[in-house]
């Protein structure tokens, strides 16, 4: 058990970093939860990482932990068990883990957890066993659960409306909703899998093989001529209503649950407002460029870099194109998932909605735990009375700037707030001051290409409207809900990211310069200021 003393239960306030002096990384898990987190949200969030995840680690510590309200990796752990067993994951971690280009600025000293060899491998190997086992099972499976998630969703929907007797809600929620989430996570793991390393191997080695501008044009063209990637279909979709291709309530029905804010239970969905397409409708016809011809150009970009390959090494073209196709396949199979483990995280906010009128907590169920939501549909509302002292608290932490992406040691979050000085890239308890030592800003290099323009810093995609065409979005990160906005955007610029992340995948399918996991793009960029982007190189730098 994990000592209470990182959790409040009264006030619902956690704080993992607590535990001990870890190294914590939120650069993959800020892109899925870019909010401050209800209980309830939270709650949903473990069902992936504890209760369906075969691994375990050695230790009384989390894996994933809450950080004030937002979702951390305990990097820490990962390290330590590597170095148990005799490999070393600092070398070259900063990209995919702590999203930092400049590791060697910040002089990064990894705290470790002592961990017997022997002992760790007993306990992690068994279950990185049945992750490999789950990351191979028939392909046709994920199709069947993708192809039949949606109607379920909505069958399952309309019958939560007809439920007026708490302990059937219970029943649909134990015997339905829970198990399917739980299926759809065990099948994002697995598909995750199948793509994260390949990928990032791929990339490696294309980059060696002929340049980053290259290898970046080469991976861009995942979903291929016929096919389409999941997290491009909102955008997409958008130019077909236009077109009369597609009805209103059927891009409702395939991409109503998608949004910037999907993952946090708490926060009403676009399915939910009458003029949530309209909006978005006018958000698209206002860019600039069609978004079906920036693919078709990119896609002729990556044609001819594959040619140069060709030409380069041609005894390696073959291989690598199968293995490309391979890895294009997995993206599309990991971004279809992501939709339809997204699609039942709604499902469950209209079950807590129904529990609300119910148990007449109203939408202070979604500051009850997800186990507390089931002991008061069982007439338990003991927790009932800490809602008020948890919705003030969630309220106070939603005020705070977002975190910095890499946290060492024990973070006070108000301390950190009332510091004039704070970093915005790193916090470490050991260390004073943010470490600004290049007068460029560096990222890892999302998709090519060079561009000068005007910034537009904006923290919320609700602010996406003060956007004007060809200016360089700079924010602390994007998702899908991000997207539509992508074809007005001269280049985009992220605090936070990796490689893989949205904005990088998103931006390279269309062709946009852009920059991930800067670390202090916010902090030193405003609107207004005038600035070179070069996506291949990896840097920003300030014209005027």
């Amino acid at each position: 058990m994990i000592p209470l003393r990182n959790y409040d239960p009264q006030t619902g306030e956690w704080n993992d970093s607590l535990l001990g002096d870890f190294i914590w990384s939120n650069v993959n898990t800020n892109e899925a939860l870019p909010d401050v987190m209800t209980p309830a949200s939270w709650s949903l969030w473990q069902i992936y990482f504890i209760d369906t995840n075969p691994v375990r680690l050695p230790g009384k510590y989390p894996f994933c932990g809450n950080i004030a309200g937002r979702a951390y990796m305990n990097l820490s752990l990962v390290i330590s068990f590597y170095r148990s067993v005799g490999m070393d994951l600092r070398r070259g971690m900063h990209a995919d883990l702590l999203g930092l280009v400049q590791t060697d600025d910040l002089n990064l000293d990894i705290p470790l957890i002592p961990m017997p060899p022997l002992a760790a491998l007993w306990m992690v190997l068994p279950g990185r066993l049945e992750s490999k086992r789950l990351a191979r099972r028939n392909p046709h499976g994920l199709t069947d659960f993708l192809d039949s998630t949606p109607g379920w969703c909505r069958a399952e929907h309309e019958r939560l409306g007809g439920l007026d007797e708490p302990h059937d809600l219970l029943e649909a929620w134990r015997a339905g909703i829970r198990p399917r989430f739980m299926d759809a996570c065990n099948w994002l793991r697995s598909v995750s899998m199948n793509y994260a390393d390949p990928a990032t191997r791929m990339r490696r080695e294309l980059g060696k093989l002929v340049g980053e501008v290259d290898a970046v044009a080469i991976l861009s063209n995942l979903a291929g001529e016929s096919a389409e990637l999941e997290s491009l279909g909102p955008l997409l979709g958008l130019g077909r209503v236009a077109r009369g291709e597609m009805t209103r309530q059927a891009y409702l029905d395939r991409y109503g649950h998608r949004g910037p804010h999907e993952l946090e239970l708490s926060a009403p969905g676009g399915e939910e407002h009458p003029g949530w397409l309209d909006e978005r409708l006018a958000d698209f016809l206002r860019a600039p460029a069609d978004a079906e011809e920036l693919l078709t150009s990119q896609r002729e970009k990556s044609l001819a870099a594959w040619q140069r390959l060709e030409q380069m090494a041609p005894g390696r073209a073959c291989r690598l194109r199968r293995q490309v196709e391979s890895i294009a396949a997995a993206a599309r199979g990991r971004e279809a998932m992501r939709s339809e483990y997204t699609r039942l995280a709604r499902l469950t906010r209209h079950f807590l909605l129904r529990a609300g009128e119910l148990t007449r907590l109203g939408d202070g169920i979604f500051f009850l735990m997800l186990d507390e939501v089931e002991a008061a549909l069982s007439g338990n509302l003991q927790a009932a009375e800490f809602i008020p002292v948890r919705r003030d608290a969630w309220q106070r932490q939603r005020s705070f700037p977002p975190y910095p992406p890499v946290i060492i040691g024990r973070f006070d979050p108000f301390r950190w707030v009332a510091d004039p000085d704070r970093c915005s890239d790193y916090y470490d308890t050991r260390k004073v001051g943010a470490a600004m030592i290049s007068p460029l800003i560096k990222g890892f290099p999302g998709a090519a290409g060079v561009v000068e323009g005007i910034v537009r810093r904006i923290d919320r995609v609700e602010d996406g409207h003060q956007l004007q065409p060809g200016e360089i979005l700079v924010t602390v990160t994007t998702n899908v809900g991000w997207t539509p906005l992508f074809p007005r955007l001269a280049a985009v610029v992220t605090d936070v990211g990796a490689p893989l992340s949205h904005a990088a995948i998103v931006a390279r399918e269309l062709g946009i310069p852009a920059l991930v996991g800067c670390g202090n793009a916010t902090a030193r960029l405003k609107t207004g200021d005038r600035v070179r982007v070069d996506g291949g190189a990896g840097t920003v730098t300030i014209l005027g």
